[in-house]
């Protein structure tokens, strides 16, 4: 048990490793420039190490989503306040987009191969359910606690937030995509009852 405890936490650095090199070429160049010999090369690995790490590049698509939503967690702060945490959440995806442009490129990407592969939309339709749920609950509980408009259906809300932001990372970086994303969000916060009120 040790010792395979030992191996996995030796193997960590190398996953991520691929997994950042992956998403860096799947920003760049597309699902369809993203290449497993490419990845393995910008890791300085051979191409069957890669796939002991990640059998398919299904797997390895896995992981960079993975990456993307473990971005898009850090947006959840504010203790245990509701409101505090959903206008962090906006907050955090106009930073998000203002220094890591390259996360919105990714899941826009991730989208569009969803629509024509399977797998991909597996995944992302796990994501996408995980995304709402925590959007419902936060929603739910602002709503209990007074501290947004109390007619919000909480799944309703959430179910927009979502399609919100998914419409935004099909946008094109040079199609104003960071001002769409802050008019979106402050429409958001302004119609949920998010705004402070001074």
């Amino acid at each position: 048990m040790i010792e395979r405890q030992a191996r996995r936490s030796h193997s960590e650095p190398r996953r991520e490793s691929l997994v950042l090199a992956a998403y860096r070429i799947l920003a760049d160049r597309g699902f369809e420039g993203l290449r497993t010999r490419e990845v393995a090369a910008a890791v300085k690995i051979n191409i069957a190490t890669l796939h002991y790490y990640f059998p398919t590049k299904e797997t390895l698509v896995a992981g960079v989503l993975a990456h993307a939503m473990a971005r898009f967690r850090t947006t959840l702060t504010g203790g245990d306040d509701a409101a505090a945490m959903l206008r962090s959440h906006f907050a955090g995806l106009r930073r998000l987009e203002r220094e890591e442009p390259e996360l919105f490129a990714v899941m826009g990407e991730l989208a569009l191969r969803a629509a024509r592969d399977k797998t991909i939309a597996g995944i992302m339709s796990e994501v996408d359910q995980t995304w709402h749920a925590t959007l419902r609950t936060l929603l739910r509980r602002a709503r209990d606690e007074g501290s947004v408009n109390a007619d919000l259906d909480p799944s309703d809300v959430a179910a927009l937030i979502v399609a919100t932001l998914k419409g935004v990372y099909l946008l094109p970086a040079e199609a104003s995509r960071q001002e769409r994303l802050s008019q979106a969000l402050r429409q958001l916060e302004r119609w949920i009852g998010l705004e402070r009120r001074s």
